[in-house]
Formats: C-alpha cells, structure tokens, sequence
C-alpha cells in the first residue's frame, strides 16, 4: 500500500512499482503541508503505474532505481530490470503447469477465459506491475460485455469467476516474485440468486404420457434420479446395477467426452425406485446390444444435449403449454418431490451427491413445506400449550367451570 512515511524526521515514498518495494526519500520536515504535498505527488504516480505511462526518472531522476527500471524486453518476455515477466508469458506458464490436474472442461474454461478476456487486457504488462485500480477498471467493463442469450452484460457470476481465475495467477506469481497479490483487496460481485423451477407431480406425468415411446425411459430416470444432465448422457450399462437397484455414478460427459464427476461427493450410488428400475429394464433391450451407452443415438453414440433439447424437450414444453425450462429443473424436480413425499433430507442429499442437507434447506424449502416450520406453526402449537397450562395452573380454570367463576361480588 502506497504511504508517505518519515524517517529521522524526513519525509518519504513508500510504493510499489513492478512488484518491487521503492523508497525514495527527500530533505522535507515531517509536517502537515509537506505530507500534502507529497501526497498530491505519489496520487499522480499512483495513477500512472495504473495507466502503465510512470516514468521512474522523471521522477527521481538522482535514483538509482531509475536506471533500474529502465531498458526494453528481452526474449524471455521480462523487461530489463523489472524482475517480473510479462502477463501473457507468466499466464502461460502457469496454465501449463497446472493442466495435468485439470478436467477437459475445466481446462477449457480457462483457455477460453485467458483468450478472451485477461491475456487481451493485462497481457503486455508486468505480472508485478498490475494494480487493484486497473483490475477493478477492468471489472467494469466486464460487466458492460454482452452476454449470452442476448444478455446485456455478463452476470455477476462470470465476472466473478474471471477475476477469481485473475487472481490465481497473481497469487502464483506474487509468491514467486514476492509481491502482494492485488485481487486480495478486491471483494466478489454481489450475485443474484437465481430461482428454481420444479415441476409439479401432475406436470411430470403429463410430459412423461405425452413424450415419444422412444424417449419416455429417458425421461423418467432424468425426472426420478436427480442425475445432472452429464451424468445422465454419460451414463453406461456397466455402472447400472439391476440386482442392487442402483446406478453407480462415475463419469460424466462433458463437450462429448467422458471425464470423471465434478467431485468426489459427486461419485455416489442413487436407488432405484419401481418406475425407474422399469424403464431402464425397457431401455436396456433397446440399447444394450447397440452401446456401452445406456441413452444414445441410432450409432450408438451418446446423447448430444442440444439435439436432445431442439428435437424433444422445448417441443414437449410447447406442445403441453408449459414454462420454457431447462432440463436441468428435472434434477430440481427430483429433489422436491422426494422431500414433499417425507424423504429423509440426508437420504436425500446423498441421491443428489452434496456433502450435507444444507443445500437441500438453502434451495428447496419453500417449495416443501414441511421440510422446514418457517410458517412458526410448531412454535405457535408449543407456545399455546405451555401459556395455557401455565394460566389454568393459577387462574384456578378447570377445577370451576368458566360460566360459574363469572358471577359479580355484592
């Protein structure tokens, strides 16, 4: 953090400049004018490192920093002098060295996020240079981006998730060359919680009747298992256990390829109720002798979401005049209708693969009401029964019946 500061009663600046700590004293009395002097002096400084147009040696020209931090890029991509490489070859560096332990779409993810956004905005500029004033600049016009779908900017979300990947490698390189990482300091987005969904039992029966035979298992397994749409497509005949009655979750399909679950809580084992273990039985003369798969296409090749999506599911929505949804509110749906039925919340947690209920309480109560008393039906029923007892003990109620203890004294 920039200061001015004194020492033996002189004053000096204290800043950091390319990932390095610079002092630069001067023959000023430790008082009030001089310190706002010097104050005015390091604001301007402070905004030029922002803008990457500080000129050291204009400054202080008598420094020996200022020949320090002077002189063009080498090959390596670090600036003669600077101490710390550029953005561009430092993001690099870290992107290949942690890919090993990366899922593909993880891995994607942040090829895309660095292509896009970071290299194009910080890549030119030493890892130790860049300042929270231009990451939070940077931050403002994420958010003036158009978004997907015709959104106006990018959601709270990605904009959080961008600077989060930013400061990833910021903390890396600031624990290499020893500097503050920048986004510390700076607090995520406010993001808007998004609502859910689910579909009525009624719902689920109607869309179930009325979709083609050939999808109709589908359906019911997406609709009675909570398994994510990645789950589902990616699921084989190996990890379906008929003697058991449960489907063994452990891959995923992710952009067309298998890849392990997201977590490990992710892997889990899911029960099989009357209606699903039937239609996976139908499912499995249909498609067991053509694919490891057990949903797939005419070639045997797993399901692709959006065909799925563009030929059956928004047809179906339309045709039944229901809500535009994703799909994805069939895992919603799973989990309402097993806690409206009395489920046992970690029973259900565990079908859903979280770690704990409180997910389940965080996103599903108002859609269940007895999975929570929030109506204070329960405090209302205790509180009534204990005042009422507490009144009759000394009222003397119940021993006289009320009509009699209700004559006038003369």
């Amino acid at each position: 953090m920039s200061s001015i500061r004194a020492n033996n009663g002189q004053l000096f600046f204290d800043f950091r400049y390319q990932g390095q700590r610079c002092r630069e004293y001067t023959k000023l009395t430790d008082n009030a004018p001089n310190r706002k002097r010097m104050q005015k002096v390091l604001d301007k400084i402070e905004a030029e490192i922002t803008l990457g147009t500080f000129d050291y040696a204009r400054y202080f020209p008598g420094s020996k920093n200022a020949s320090r931090f002077a002189g063009p890029v080498d090959a390596s991509g670090t600036q003669a002098g600077q101490g710390t490489p550029l953005y561009r070859e430092f993001a690099e560096t870290w992107f290949t060295e942690n890919r090993p332990a990366w899922r593909n779409s993880h891995c994607a993810t942040i090829r895309s996020t660095l292509d896009r956004h970071l290299i194009p905005a910080f890549g030119e500029q030493p890892v130790g240079e860049i300042t929270k004033a231009g990451i939070l600049a940077f931050r403002a016009r994420l958010v003036e981006v158009p978004g997907r779908s015709g959104n106006p900017g990018l959601s709270a979300k990605t904009v959080n998730r961008i600077i989060q990947i930013h400061g990833q490698i910021l903390g890396e390189a600031g624990e290499r060359y020893d500097f503050t990482n920048p986004v510390d300091r700076i607090k995520r987005l406010k993001q808007q919680r998004v609502d859910i969904h689910p579909f009525s039992m009624a719902e689920v029966r109607s869309l179930i009747d009325t979709v083609r035979p050939d999808y109709r298992p589908y359906l019911i397994v997406r609709f009675f298992t909570g398994l994510r749409t990645g789950e589902l497509h990616g699921l084989q005949w190996r990890y379906v256990d008929f003697e058991r009655r449960q489907i063994l979750v452990r891959r995923n399909l992710v952009r067309g390829r298998l890849e392990t679950t997201k977590t490990d809580g992710s892997q889990r084992e899911v029960d099989l109720s009357q209606p699903v273990l039937e239609a996976l039985q139908v499912q499995h003369e249909a498609t067991a002798g053509l694919s490891d798969f057990v949903f797939c296409n005419a070639a045997g090749a797993p399901l692709d979401l959006d065909n799925v999506n563009n030929r059956v599911w928004f047809p179906l929505l339309r045709h039944l005049g229901l809500e535009r949804r994703r799909p994805y509110q069939t895992r919603h749906t799973a989990a309402t209708l097993w806690l409206g039925a009395g489920e046992n919340p970690e029973w259900v947690a565990r079908q859903l693969g979280h770690s704990d209920t409180t997910m389940l309480f965080k996103t599903y109560s108002r859609f269940v009401p007895n999975l929570t008393r929030r109506d204070g039906s329960a405090m209302e029923r205790l509180l009534a029964g204990q005042i009422t007892s507490h009144r009759d003990a000394h009222s003397g109620v119940g021993a006289v019946p009320a009509s009699h203890n209700a004559t006038t004294p003369h």
